[in-house]
C-alpha cells in the first residue's frame, strides 16, 4: 500500500473551522523556518493581544519582517494578516465568554510556583489537551481509522517512552474485545511484526513529536508491506505523517518541567479512547460478549469487603 502522507487525511491541513489559531500555530511549529516561528510563538503567547497588532507591530515583535508574517498567515490556511487578526479577536471574545484565560494559570510552569499554583497550573494544562484534541480532531479522518481497525485482520501498535503506555492501553482495550491486537516498544521485535503484517492488517505508530526514529522505522517496515499506515502525533507535519496513510492529531503543550507529560497521554489516550468505541459500535454483539466473557473470567480475583463488626 502507498503511504500518502499527512496531506493526503485532510488532518494535517488545518481544515477543521473548530481548531483554535493557536492550536493550529503550537501543531505546526517544528515544520515552520526559524523566523515563521518566532511569529507563531508571539500568536500562541498573546493571542488576544495579536489580534489588536498591526503586521507592522507583530513583525517588530517577533523580529521579522512584514512577508514573514504574511507567509506564516498563508501557512496556517489564512488569507492574510487582516483574516487572521479578526480570527483571533473571535476566538478571544469566544474564551472570555466561557471564562477561560489565558493570563496566569494557562502559563509555564516557572521555579518560584508553589505548590498550589503549580497543581493549578497542570489541572488547567491538563483539562485544556483534551478540551483542545477534541476540538481539533478529524472526525471523517476518525471514521476511516475506526472502520479499518474493525476490519483488519490484526492491530500491531507501536510506540516508546511515554507513548509506549498508550500503546499497551490500547492494545488492552482492543484485546479485551476480542480484536487481535499487539503493542511493541522494542524496535528489534516490533520490525520483525511489521515485516509479517500484509493488506489485511492495520500499523498504528504513536510518538508526540512525531520525531521518534524507532517508532517511525517500523511504522514505515509495516506500510512497505502493505498494511494500512495510521499516525498519532502532535505534530501534523511531522516525519512520521510522511509515511501515514492516516493522521490523527492531538492538542498538547509540553512545558520545561514536563517533557513526556501527562497532557499528551491524556490527549493520546481520549484519541484511543474514540477509535476503541468506534469499533466497539460496529462490533456490539461481539464486544458484548467478550467484555461479560473477559470480566467474569477476573471476577474472582477481586477482594470482597469484610463485613464490619459491631
Amino acid at each position: 500500500m502507498t503511504s500518502h502522507g499527512a496531506d493526503a487525511t485532510g488532518a494535517a491541513t488545518g481544515a477543521s473551522g473548530s481548531t483554535p489559531t493557536t492550536v493550529k500555530a503550537r501543531g505546526l511549529l517544528p515544520s515552520l523556518s526559524p523566523a515563521e516561528q518566532r511569529v507563531a510563538q508571539v500568536v500562541i503567547a498573546e493571542s488576544a493581544g495579536v489580534a489588536q497588532l498591526t503586521i507592522t507591530e507583530l513583525a517588530r515583535r517577533a523580529q521579522t519582517s512584514e512577508t514573514t508574517v504574511i507567509r506564516f498567515c498563508r501557512t496556517m490556511g489564512f488569507d492574510g494578516y487582516p483574516q487572521l487578526r479578526l480570527t483571533l479577536a473571535t476566538e478571544a471574545g469566544r474564551a472570555q465568554d466561557g471564562g477561560v484565560s489565558g493570563k496566569g494559570i494557562g502559563s509555564d510552569i516557572s521555579p518560584s510556583d508553589d505548590l498550589t499554583e503549580v497543581v493549578k497550573k497542570i489541572t488547567f494544562a491538563d483539562a485544556r489537551a483534551i478540551e483542545e484534541t477534541a476540538a481539533q480532531l478529524d472526525v471523517a479522518v476518525l471514521e476511516r481509522v475506526v472502520d479499518a481497525v474493525a476490519s483488519a485482520r490484526r492491530v500491531d501498535i507501536y510506540g516508546v517512552g511515554a507513548s509506549a503506555y498508550v500503546a499497551q492501553d490500547f492494545q488492552q482495550k482492543l484485546h479485551r474485545i476480542g480484536r487481535v491486537a499487539y503493542a511493541w516498544s522494542d524496535l528489534h521485535v516490533a520490525l520483525t511484526s511489521a515485516a509479517l503484517l500484509d493488506e489485511r492488517d492495520v500499523a498504528f505508530g504513536i510518538s508526540h513529536t512525531g520525531a521518534t526514529m524507532d517508532t517511525i522505522e517500523a511504522f514505515a517496515e509495516a506500510g512497505r508491506r502493505g498494511a494500512l499506515t495510521v499516525a498519532l502525533t502532535n505534530f501534523p507535519k511531522s516525519p512520521i505523517t510522511r509515511v501515514a496513510d492516516l493522521v490523527l492529531t492531538t492538542a498538547a503543550r509540553e512545558t520545561t518541567f514536563r517533557s513526556g507529560a501527562m497532557a499528551s497521554r491524556l490527549a493520546q489516550l481520549t484519541v484511543v479512547d474514540c477509535v476503541f468505541v468506534g469499533v466497539a459500535q460496529r462490533t456490539y454483539p461481539q464486544t458484548r460478549a467478550a467484555l461479560e466473557a473477559t470480566y467474569e473470567a477476573v471476577r474472582s480475583r477481586r477482594a470482597r469487603p469484610q463485613r464490619e463488626r459491631w
